[in-house]
């Protein structure tokens, strides 16, 4: 792959369509096992999983295993598994954060409330669970079962930096490899383990997931100081109304006069947007939102180095440019 391969575009309908016909039966058999004859159940969770999002994960899972050459059934199996696992972690968040927009759309707490939103979300954990146990695999199990606790960590470690200006770099990122590359990082693990990969291949699909989820988070929470409610699907500003100290504000932060500083501490300790404003114009002066890109695409680039160890293939191409992409979307 090229050193400037973060350059080239980052086609997302053309990797789409490669994996088309593998997503189709994905999300046939995620249609087919969220059923229940609780009428609230399928009405939360039809809400959220045809909500019109990416399905990146289960994506990404069934590129790998594709990429890793296996040519079997059970990836649909497990793509779904790893919907399941990020839904029910999206209901969970929605309640803890208390937030009213996803993906443009009302959330499930929002509409329901958010006892009903929990509930469901455990529902759509037990049911990944289930599907686990019928792949009978302990490999398989061993790794959604550590990445399924990871996962929940890095929840309660987020709460903990929730009002915290203190939250250095590394503390930010400690969260978002458990909240988010972990499951990036499964995904990519297992097609190679359906592949029948050697361990050092298995490896690196795992480590190009794992800097996948880095260079998606990071790039996430950089949109959220740069676009608008209708582009993100999400009320901009979400994370300093929360209180939560994202990689942007960090560098502004490290950067800021006094009276910046005062103002970006009295937002993350307080929350509100009372002063958004003054830190957008903060963030922008600082360098903090190039100083963010250039750690996404840092990390981009070394999920892309990752794939060096696995044999050129079109799905092993669409993985290259979902690391571009990651950095270059624009919601």
């Amino acid at each position: 792959m090229p050193a400037d391969a973060l350059s080239l575009p980052a086609d997302f309908d053309a990797v789409r369509a490669l994996a088309a016909a593998d997503m189709g039966a994905v999300d046939t058999l995620i249609r087919a096992r969220l059923a229940s004859d609780v009428v609230l159940i399928n009405q939360i969770a039809e809400h959220i999983i045809g909500g019109g999002g990416k399905r990146l994960r289960p994506m990404l899972h069934v590129l790998a295993a594709r990429a890793a050459g296996y040519r079997g059934e059970q990836h649909a199996k497990l793509a779904a598994i790893i919907e399941f696992i990020h839904t029910s972690t999206l209901l969970h968040d929605d309640v803890v954060d208390e937030s009213d927009l996803r993906r443009g759309r009302k959330t499930a707490n929002a509409l329901w409330g958010n006892a009903a939103s929990v509930l469901v979300g455990d529902f759509l954990y037990s049911r990944s669970f289930q599907l686990m146990v019928e792949l009978d695999d302990m490999r398989i199990m061993r790794i959604l079962a550590d990445t399924t606790n990871t996962i929940a960590e890095g929840e309660v470690l987020q709460l903990l930096n929730i009002g915290n200006a203190d939250v250095d770099e590394a503390a930010y990122l400690a969260v978002i490899e458990r909240k988010t590359a972990v499951l990036f990082a499964a995904a990519t693990e297992l097609g190679g383990l359906l592949g029948g990969l050697p361990a050092a291949q298995q490896a690196a699909l795992r480590r190009y997931g794992m800097e996948l989820g880095y260079a998606f988070q990071i790039a996430d929470d950089l949109l959220d100081y740069l676009g608008d409610a209708d582009t993100l699907g999400k009320n901009v500003g979400d994370d300093l109304a929360e209180g939560k100290p994202t990689l942007p504000l960090i560098y502004a932060l490290e950067q800021a006069g006094s009276e910046q500083a005062k103002a970006m501490r009295q937002a993350i300790e307080h929350g509100g947007l009372e002063a958004l404003d003054q830190i957008v114009a903060a963030i922008r002066d600082s360098g903090a939102l190039e100083r963010t890109r250039e750690r996404a695409q840092t990390h981009a680039r070394a999920a892309i180095d990752a794939l060096d160890a696995l044999a050129p293939s079109p799905h092993l191409d669409a993985l290259h440019a979902l690391a571009a992409y990651a950095v270059e979307r624009t919601h």
